[in-house]
């Protein structure tokens, strides 16, 4: 049986039983085992001594199906078989999660030979700590999302008892400075980008950039939008999101039905063409951004404009939640967009005037 840990600033670990160990600060219990020569500690996530005890002997039976042998597997190995298991998912993903794996082989400060069963949680910290300062925390919390998913496919196949990333918290990420194009400049952003006759993908990208404004809409959704998919007869288009592959449909509002039927009648597009011949216009926003001396705006900048119109115009937030394709019933543009219902709130309560009552 392994020695009772040293007692800690907070409190101090109690042997109340065989393996079953009780924290003196908050009464809560831990198993601590021997498991293949290492000395494992894990919380039972509890006070109460019964539900402690049944805990401990669910885990000591779940530690006993561990294969010892699986347990000498490398991490180079590791990371090889995690990358197989997620070949099923969207390219960009993939491609992420290889480039991680690409640092992780070069830089794990115990080496590509070390026996999963020997990473503790101390290693992944030191792992992480290594690339703090060459990557932004969005980044950083990738890395650890890696190990922790390549552990946890280890952890399923019991390989290991324990996930030595699980424990280990993401890095708060900053709140971003999300600039909104106001409506007057989303279409000073079209005019010019088209107003570029040199650029031979200019009307191409200011088709791209006016339709995102217009439909409130994010460039995978429209780089995916097929002539097919508006349906004019029922008033409705048909997007979809490249990460779930699925469909929801959208009403045609009356600025983009006059766009579309423009668009498809000058290009003189088929049902299964393509509505866009560009999947991003990033060259041109940016250009066009520079010139007119606005700050750099992004695809998603579009949609925060149309959505902050809609707001503006009286839109409520479970509709325009229909029209992201959103299933929250709005709660997550009610979260972010709130500030903006007030002010209009606020505006449309000065214009409530009337003739003051006489007295007497």
């Amino acid at each position: 049986m392994p020695k009772q840990p040293e007692a800690t600033q907070a409190g101090r670990l109690v042997r109340v039983g065989e393996c079953l160990y009780r924290y003196s600060s908050n009464s809560a219990y831990y198993a601590v085992l021997k498991h293949h020569g290492k000395i494992f500690r894990q919380s039972l996530k509890t006070t109460d001594r019964a539900i402690a005890n049944r805990e401990l002997n669910a885990l000591k039976k779940s530690m006993a199906k561990i294969d010892p042998g699986a347990g000498k597997l490398t991490v180079e190995a590791l990371a090889d078989r995690y990358l197989k298991s997620i070949a099923y998912l969207d390219d960009k993903t993939v491609r992420t999660r290889k480039s991680i794996a690409k640092q992780f082989k070069s830089t794990w400060p115990g080496g590509m030979e070390q026996a999963i069963q020997g990473v503790r949680a101390s290693e992944v910290q030191t792992w992480l700590g290594l690339h703090s300062n060459r990557v932004g925390k969005a980044t950083l919390n990738e890395y650890l999302r890696f190990v922790r998913q390549m552990f946890t496919l280890a952890l399923n196949d019991r390989m290991v008892v324990e996930n030595p990333a699980a424990g280990i918290k993401q890095r708060r990420l900053d709140k971003p400075i999300r600039e909104t194009p106001t409506w007057e400049q989303f279409q000073a952003i079209v005019k010019d980008i088209r107003a570029q006759k040199l650029n031979a993908d200019a009307e191409d990208s200011s088709d791209f950039v006016e339709f995102l404004g217009l439909a409130g809409q994010g460039n995978s959704e429209a780089a995916n939008l097929k002539v097919r998919d508006v349906d004019f007869t029922t008033g409705k288009m048909t997007l979809y999101r490249n990460k779930t592959d699925t469909g929801f449909q959208v009403p045609i509002f009356p600025q983009v039905r006059a766009f579309l039927q423009g668009l498809i009648g000058r290009r003189q597009l088929k049902p299964g063409d393509s509505l866009f011949r560009v999947r991003d216009a990033k060259k041109a926003l940016s250009s066009a951004c520079k010139r007119l001396g606005y700050s750099h705006f992004s695809h998603r900048a579009f949609r925060r404009c149309f959505i902050t119109r809609a707001i503006e115009l009286g839109v409520d937030f479970k509709t325009l939640a229909a029209w992201q394709g959103h299933k929250d019933g709005g709660a997550l543009i009610a979260k972010t967009y709130s500030h903006l219902r007030t002010e209009h709130s606020d505006r449309m309560a000065e214009k409530m005037v009337g003739e003051q009552p006489k007295a007497g």
